[in-house]
């Protein structure tokens, strides 16, 4: 069984931030092991956006790995605490989404989460179950539970505070409403980003409270976007989701830096470094796209768009397939045109695209025929292939 123990505790260390306490989870995965009990593994995440990116792929490769060694995880959907939305590194109150806007975001989390997770061994609960149910006299021990002054130990909070940084009530109880969680599901060991572990720990502390077994805590690293800088994020809109085309994820994977590349080998495959690292960087890069392509539409989807990416790229042609836009007038204005097709996420981007001379007119086998100068585009022929950037193309047709 100590074999048995020590794989299983390799597999949760690997990556892995924090385990806290170390000696409480190893006595879990001990118990469990003389038990036959699987464990009972919490992940949480609020349906603030639709899509599920690669960031949280992170974690649910990790769990993953975990199922397949027996154990049970518990998906938490936060449907009442994507209300509030975590305050976790951020510096202003989120806006607070409708009931339509959750249910619409939440109704695709578990499909996008089985990509990886093993739907056997997952347990999903929204979380609104057991708020909806909640007196305000069930929820006042919940308040005397933590003090202010431990609250304002977060970082984020402390800064916002000490800044005169409007923090809100709201924020403040929010650690304690995702940490009740972890009471309700019984969690065993709860998994985060290592921004979580604030709130992670507000879990430990509330199953306490209630005269639960604590939880132990395991952290992952965060991944970057591909801007290079900041963590993946939706909002930041430098993110790769699970249910893109395979075209995009392949581009967008293709136009991480070379930096990037390295921690997305470590935290999205299991190649080992010595797999890649004496492999030119574009060729490395290649790989990668290949590999996160392969897992999660197929070998010979992944092999198809090297092929496009090579072809468009590389001998600069244009894609068989884009997005094709049909107008009516002889002029058009670009903002708009990119704007109401969701090509850009705000006017300001597609304003600053064409202010950089990075909007152009191609010719049929990819050479640029003329840079776009002003947003009013008056259309000389009946089909006109624009690129937008370095991987964006699209055919007006009039």
């Amino acid at each position: 069984m100590e074999k048995r123990l020590t794989g299983q505790l390799d597999v949760l260390k690997k990556n892995a931030v924090d385990f806290l306490p170390l000696d409480e989870i190893a006595s879990k995965f001990s118990q469990s092991l003389k038990t036959k009990t699987p464990l009972r593994l919490k992940i949480g995440f609020d349906p603030t956006a639709a899509d599920i990116h690669l960031g949280h792929t992170v974690l649910l490769r990790k769990l993953r790995k975990l199922q397949d060694l027996g154990h049970m995880v518990f998906l938490i959907i936060g449907d009442f605490t994507a209300k509030i939305g975590d305050p976790s590194g951020k510096t202003a109150l989120r806006p607070m989404l409708s009931d339509k806007e959750i249910q619409k975001n939440a109704g695709t989390y578990t499909s996008q989460a089985f990509k990886i997770l093993d739907k056997k061994r997952t347990k999903v609960i929204y979380n609104s179950v057991w708020y909806k149910k909640m007196t305000l006299t069930d929820f006042l021990p919940l308040l005397k539970s933590y003090t202010v002054a431990r609250m304002l130990e977060r970082d984020d909070f402390s800064k916002r505070f000490s800044e005169n940084k409007p923090l809100a009530l709201l924020e403040l109880i929010y650690p304690l409403i995702q940490g009740y969680d972890s009471v309700m599901c019984d969690a065993d060991i709860e998994f985060g980003g290592t921004d979580q572990k604030f709130n992670l720990l507000v879990g430990r502390h509330l199953q306490e409270v209630f005269n639960k077994p604590r939880q132990g805590i395991v952290t992952m690293p965060i991944l970057v976007g591909l801007d290079g800088e900041n963590k993946m994020s939706k909002s930041l809109n430098n993110y790769i989701g699970v249910t893109e085309s395979s075209g995009n994820m392949f581009g967008k994977i293709m136009s991480i830096s070379d930096e990037s590349m390295k921690e997305y080998y470590k935290l999205l495959t299991d190649i080992s470094p010595q797999d890649y690292k004496e492999l030119h960087p574009k060729a490395a890069k290649i790989n990668l796209a290949k590999e996160i392509v392969s897992f999660y539409f197929s070998k010979e989807t992944a092999q198809k768009e090297h092929d496009n990416f090579e072809s468009v790229f590389s001998k600069k042609q244009v894609p068989e397939k884009m997005v094709s836009i049909a107008v009516f007038e002889n002029e058009i204005n670009l903002i708009d045109i990119f704007s109401k097709n969701k090509i850009v996420t705000t006017n300001n981007e597609a304003r600053r695209l064409i202010q950089q001379g990075s909007v152009a007119i191609l010719n049929a086998d990819g050479s640029v025929l003329e840079i776009v100068k002003d947003q009013i585009l008056r259309l000389k022929e009946r089909e006109t292939i624009l690129k937008i950037g370095k991987k964006r193309f699209i055919k007006i047709v009039r």
